[in-house]
C-alpha cells in the first residue's frame, strides 16, 4: 500500500504549485497571466492564453468562429482585427448578424449604452432598437438595409456565389466606402478584405444581408441573379482545411467565441473530409473555446474537444494537450487575452491570404475526389425497397379494396 501510495504521488510531486506573488502592478500582461491566475476559470483562461501563444508562435492554420453579436459590443475593433492585422487570424466564421450591424458605425450610426431592464414596451414606442444592454436607433437598421441592397445590386453581385466570395465583394465595397469617407476605425469586412482573410457564414439566411437579398429576388425577380451555392460553401471550407494541413503542411487552430453555427462549421470540415469524401485527415491541432455554456448537456454550444476527436473534427494531440474550454463570458475575457497575446512584439506574422488560395484549395481536394471515385460510388449504395410501378400499385389497390368489407 506504501508503495503504491509513493508511486501515486509521484505525478502530482510533479504538478505546478499554486504561490501566485503580490501584484505591484509593474507587471506585463504576460507576467500577470501566467502568474496569477492559478484556479477555477482563471486557470482555463491562462491555459487558452497559454495555447494562444503557442498556436501563433508556431505559424499555425487558425481559424476564428465567432457567434453572439460581437460587433455591436465592439469586440471586432477591440480584439478581432488586431489579431487579423497581425497576421494571427487566417479564416473567419461568424453569423450574418456579426457583419450586418459591423455597417452600422460605417454609414455614421452609433452604437450607445442603455438599461436593459428599462422596458421594452417604451423601448419600441421610442424606435429603439435593443441587443441587452446595447441599442441604436430604428433608423440604424432602416439605412444599413439601404446600403447593402445597393451594393447587392452591384452587376459584379448577379451570379452563383460562396458565402466567401460573397463577403469579399461586400468588404472590397465597404472598404471603398470607408477609404472615400475618411473612416479611421475600419469595419471587419473591410480588414478581411484587405488581409485576405476568407469569411463563411454557415447559416447565411439567418441574417438582415440575406433578407435583403430575399426583398431582392420579390422586386427585380429574374433580373436579380446572386444565389448563394451552399453545397460549393461546404466544400470550401473543407478544401480550406485541406490546403492548410495537405499543402501548406501547417497545424490549425481553431478560436471559438461562443458556440452555434459558427463553431459547428468550422469543426464539420473535418468530418466532410474523413467521413465524407474519405480524404484523410487529423482535424485541429488546437481547440480554445470562451463560452457561457456549461459543458453538461451534450449541446452543440458546450461540446468539449473530446467529443470532436470521435467525429475526426480535433486531433488527438488537441485532446491530449492542446484543448481548453473557458467557462465565461467571451466579452469579459478575450479582450484580456487579445491584450496579453498582442504585448508580445514576437507574436507577429505575415498575412497568410487564404482567400487568394480558394480557387486552387477548390480544385486540390476535387482531384482527391477523382481519384477516390470508385470507391465513393460504392458509399452511395443502400439496399432500399424496390419501388412498385404505376400498374401494379394500382392493381394491389384494387385488391385491397375488394378484399375489405363492405361499408354499411
Amino acid at each position: 500500500m506504501a508503495t503504491d501510495k509513493v508511486s501515486l504521488r509521484k505525478g502530482f510531486d510533479r504538478a505546478r504549485e499554486v504561490h501566485p506573488v503580490g501584484i505591484t502592478g509593474r507587471e506585463s500582461p504576460t507576467d500577470v497571466i501566467e502568474r496569477m491566475f492559478p484556479a477555477y476559470v482563471g486557470r482555463q483562461e491562462r491555459t487558452a492564453f497559454e495555447l494562444m501563444r503557442r498556436s501563433s508562435q508556431d505559424d499555425v492554420c487558425t481559424f476564428l468562429a465567432m457567434s453572439g453579436a460581437m460587433t455591436p459590443a465592439g469586440l471586432h475593433q477591440s480584439c478581432i482585427i488586431p489579431l487579423v492585422e497581425r497576421g494571427l487570424v487566417d479564416c473567419i466564421t461568424t453569423t450574418g448578424a456579426n457583419l450586418y450591424h459591423d455597417a452600422h458605425r460605417v454609414i455614421g450610426h452609433r452604437v450607445r449604452e442603455i438599461d436593459p431592464n428599462g422596458g421594452d414596451l417604451s423601448y419600441r414606442l421610442a424606435r429603439i432598437i435593443r441587443i441587452h444592454d446595447l441599442g441604436f436607433r430604428e433608423e440604424t437598421l432602416l439605412e444599413t438595409d439601404k446600403l447593402f441592397s445597393a451594393l447587392l445590386l452591384s452587376p459584379d453581385y448577379q451570379r452563383k456565389m460562396t458565402t466567401t466570395e460573397l463577403h469579399w465583394l461586400l468588404g472590397r465595397d465597404v472598404a471603398q466606402l470607408e477609404d472615400a469617407h475618411g473612416i479611421k476605425s475600419p469595419s471587419l469586412l473591410a480588414t478581411a478584405y484587405r488581409y485576405g482573410v476568407p469569411i463563411f457564414v454557415g447559416a447565411v439566411q439567418d441574417g438582415s444581408i440575406f433578407l435583403n437579398i430575399v426583398k431582392l429576388r420579390r422586386l427585380y425577380g429574374s433580373d436579380f441573379k446572386l444565389e448563394i451555392d451552399v453545397n460549393d460553401d461546404v466544400f470550401e471550407m473543407g478544401a480550406m482545411q485541406h490546403h492548410c494541413l495537405g499543402t501548406l503542411g501547417k497545424k490549425m487552430a481553431i478560436w471559438i467565441l461562443g458556440g452555434g453555427v459558427p463553431k459547428s462549421y468550422a469543426l464539420q470540415g473535418g468530418r466532410l473530409l474523413d467521413q465524407i469524401l474519405g480524404v484523410p485527415t487529423r482535424g485541429f491541432d488546437f481547440d480554445v473555446q470562451l463560452c457561457v455554456d456549461p459543458v453538461d448537456s451534450g449541446s452543440l454550444s458546450s461540446c468539449p474537444a473530446g467529443e470532436g476527436h470521435t467525429w475526426d473534427e480535433v486531433s488527438a494531440e488537441s485532446v491530449q494537450s492542446g484543448s481548453t474550454y473557458v467557462h465565461c463570458d467571451v466579452t469579459a475575457v478575450f479582450p484580456w487575452l487579445t491584450y496579453a497575446l498582442l504585448s508580445d512584439a514576437r507574436v507577429h506574422r505575415k498575412p497568410r491570404r487564404l482567400y487568394d488560395a480558394r480557387e486552387i484549395a477548390v480544385a486540390n481536394l476535387q482531384r482527391e475526389i477523382v481519384k477516390r471515385k470508385k470507391k465513393l460510388l460504392e458509399t452511395v449504395k443502400f439496399g432500399l425497397p424496390k419501388k412498385a410501378s404505376k400498374k401494379t400499385a394500382k392493381r394491389k389497390a384494387k385488391k385491397k379494396r375488394a378484399a375489405s368489407p363492405a361499408r354499411r
